[in-house]
């Protein structure tokens, strides 16, 4: 038999291990799966004994939803008999559908909304008996025994993953053993098989991923009826027996795991994580913010006036003081207009980003952030050090500047620096705070205004007591950002310093920035492809060392694309390996389960990456915070359904965030339409919300206009839980008009 490769499910990393088994149970209804003329055949008892094992191929999944399934509870005293019901309420709803839809000339049939149908199934067949479909009978028993031979697989799965579904916590065991029957229906070729049942107007198999073993189940009862134009009783609900497919009384103690019980799964996996949407709409909206809102409150009050539920605070950028302002402008604006908000904070994680250098000259400018108004934002920061201090590793102020030491000494916080800046114009810096670490001496200070300062530039503070003045010695400014052409040189040096001198005279012409881990330098090899900026600019690899890579730009704008600091490189075939949390993932952590409603968990790769997200959240007791899986590498997408059955081993709140822009990048722009209807698809079937990420509705929230696609990604979105925006000028406006498009959304559903 032949074996798919490349696939993209982590189907046998949890143990769903299908692909050899030889239980004689089995072996009567087991399928062989053959691409002979895409026909799915049976083997018997006989030929199945003549085969070692029998070779499962997988397939990549595309996308499927609806009906029931019941994994017994751990105190039903039949929870070892393995039986699978087949409630009369759903068996009403579908049949009533197939009929009505038998009558209208639709093929393919699905479950009324309600999940309840309103007549018996024998007094509902016989009224529409003229539209069925003349068939022979040996194509309806064909269809059956199939179904059948599927349903025994699915049990299968389930029975070989046992031990891993009982890890999982209470909260999530029927969820998880539904995604284990969907990932092993994934691994058959069922295209034959799907045509045959819509060619007779039953439910096809590619809307079926949030119930699928009563899917099964249901059809296999709906060709019983066919063949037999008879059911067993009309009031008692009927299972399927596990080994004989033989109707019999239901257990008292079953639990009623029907289409609407399994709806209400899905609700309560999103309100645990959303908590209740008051809006009469489906879906929630979020929104990241920055510190631009600390100097603007007014933006949060309309952006949850506009439908906002949730905001989200990037850890990536600002620090714990700006994100404390946030949330605290947050919660009183919720509170103030009784509209619940929560909020999510994404910990960076071990993501490479660019860092530009700082460059020795005799000027420099310090320019404040400001909003389309006009008004300050953010005020520029500077740090103020003595002569022969080092300024502290990593820091994030526009300038350094170096000031006489006896002028340094009698700085105090709160003091204000007066200066004449380069074009003659009165400027002040205020000092915040001094460092009094020996290695780190040094201040930070802000300036309102844009101010030019150059070496020699006279400073002053007034007080009570007298005027003291001093002199700037030296500047170091900041590189705000870098432009690349095509066939430019750029190259990534360590963040050490010892380099630098030595890149100087080996690397001459070409444009020069360090990353934020020197990881890359033990794993990118010559000739790998390598992008900036979520694809923006690409390069190929043209040296590399334990020191230094360089880099040969290969594509970018024709007039030179802009690369700034903190911009994202992706290395899609390179070795580099960043696990787990970092340091500073840690320390935000703490903040984050004080603070946050949710945390993001950015780039992970494997279970360890989850095990240990675990691990920290039960050593700070955070058991109700919830946890965003944040789906932007070619590891995570592959390993998906494990990193789902690993995080569901603890009741925290689960969602997986499909951040699209990493994933392009790492999997290229033509696969990305296909990964996310995967992601959707997989999340479906575990009960998971979704938050459908990255450049949605961007024209509108930065030009105050949408374009056609981005209208039509917003109703593909939809298919998600929540959908986020990012930041721009337009933002209220944009989900102003989200929240538009929702709401008729959900109208028209009701």
């Amino acid at each position: 038999m032949h074996h798919e490769q490349g696939t993209l499910w982590g189907f046998l990393d949890i143990g769903i291990k299908m692909a050899t088994f030889t239980m004689s149970k089995l072996l009567s209804l087991l399928l062989i799966l053959q691409k002979n003329g895409e026909e799915m055949l049976l083997c018997d008892r006989k030929e199945c004994r003549q085969r070692s094992h029998v070779q499962f191929p997988i397939k990549s999944i595309k996308k499927y939803p609806i009906l029931l399934a019941k994994l017994p509870e751990e105190d039903d005293p039949e929870c070892n008999s393995w039986k699978m019901y087949a409630f009369h309420d759903t068996l009403n709803a579908v049949n009533r559908t197939l009929a009505m839809n038998l009558n209208e000339g639709n093929a393919y049939a699905q479950p009324d909304k309600s999940g309840r149908g309103s007549v018996e199934v024998s007094e509902l067949i016989p009224s529409y008996g003229h539209c069925l479909p003349e068939l022979p009978t040996n194509r309806l028993l064909s269809l059956l025994e199939k179904l059948k031979a599927v349903h025994l697989h699915l049990l299968a799965a389930e029975h070989w993953n046992a031990s891993h579904l009982r890890l999982c916590h209470r909260n999530y065991v029927v969820s998880a053993t539904n995604l284990t029957h969907y990932l092993a229906l994934k691994c058959l070729h069922l295209q034959q098989l799907q045509e045959d049942l819509s060619s007779i107007g039953l439910l096809t198999l590619e809307f079926i991923n949030s119930h699928v073993l009563a899917s099964i189940g249901t059809s296999i009862q709906l060709l019983h009826h066919l063949l037999s134009n008879s059911l067993e009783s009309k009031d008692s609900a009927t299972y399927l027996d596990r080994n004989g497919y033989s109707p019999t009384e239901r257990s008292e103690n079953a639990v009623n795991f029907a289409i609407s019980t399994m709806k209400k799964r899905v609700s309560v996996h999103n309100t645990a994580l959303f908590g209740e949407c008051l809006d009469k709409r489906t879906g929630q909206i979020m929104v990241t913010i920055g510190k631009e809102v600390v100097k603007d409150e007014i933006l949060v009050k309309n952006l949850l006036k506009a439908g906002t539920n949730v905001i989200r605070i990037n850890c990536a950028h600002d620090d714990p003081n700006v994100w404390r302002e946030i949330i605290r402008i947050v919660k009183h604006n919720s509170h103030l207009l009784e509209k619940p908000c929560r909020i999510l904070m994404d910990l960076a994680g071990p993501k490479l980003r660019t860092v530009l250098l700082r460059t020795h000259s005799n000027m420099v400018k310090l320019s404040p952030k400001k909003d389309s108004s006009g008004n300050v934002v953010f005020p520029a920061q500077v740090w103020l050090c003595f002569d022969g201090s080092n300024p502290p590793a990593g820091l994030s102020t526009n300038a350094i500047i170096w000031i006489q030491k006896s002028f340094f000494n009698k700085l105090k916080m709160g003091d204000y620096v007066s200066f004449v800046d380069v074009r003659g114009r009165k400027r002040v810096l205020k000092v915040l705070k001094k460092s009094i670490l020996s290695t780190e001496y040094g201040c930070i200070a802000e300036c309102l205004q844009t101010a030019y300062i150059k070496v020699d530039t006279e400073l002053s503070v007034k007080k009570k007591k007298g005027e003291f003045v001093g002199r700037v010695i030296k500047v170091l400014a900041n590189q705000h950002f870098v432009r690349l052409k095509v066939g430019d040189l750029l190259t990534i040096f360590r963040s050490s310093s010892s380099y630098l001198n030595e890149l100087s005279s080996t690397t001459l012409g070409s444009t020069k920035i360090t990353c934020s881990s020197d990881h890359i330098f033990e794993s990118v090899e010559q000739g790998e492809p390598i992008l900036f900026d979520d694809g923006k600019i690409l390069g190929k690899v043209r040296e590399v060392n334990a020191n230094w890579a360089t880099v040969v730009v290969t594509h970018a704008r024709p007039k030179g694309s802009k690369l700034g600091s903190g911009k994202s490189i992706n290395i899609p075939k390179s070795r580099v390996q960043l696990k787990g949390l970092t340091p500073k993932d840690l320390l935000d952590l703490d903040f984050v389960g004080s603070n946050a409603d949710m945390v993001g968990i950015s780039f992970i790769r494997n279970v360890d990456d989850i095990v240990i997200v675990q691990h920290e959240l039960e050593k700070r007791n955070l058991t109700k915070l919830g946890i965003v899986l944040k789906i932007e590498t070619k590891d995570s997408l592959q390993r998906l359904p494990s990193l789902l059955f690993q995080a569901m081993q603890t009741s925290n709140p689960l969602g997986v965030m499909i951040a699209r822009g990493d994933l392009m990048v790492e999997c290229g722009w033509d696969q990305l339409g296909e990964i996310q209807e995967e992601i959707l698809s997989i999340c479906s079937a575990a009960h998971i919300p979704v938050i459908w990420a990255t450049q949605v509705l961007e024209s509108l929230v930065k030009f105050g206009f949408p374009t056609r696609a981005e209208i039509t990604d917003v109703f593909k979105a939809m298919g998600a839980s929540c959908i986020m925006l990012n930041k721009g000028d337009n933002i209220v406006q944009a989900v102003t008009a989200l929240n538009s498009l929702l709401s008729n959304r959900s109208s028209s559903e009701r």
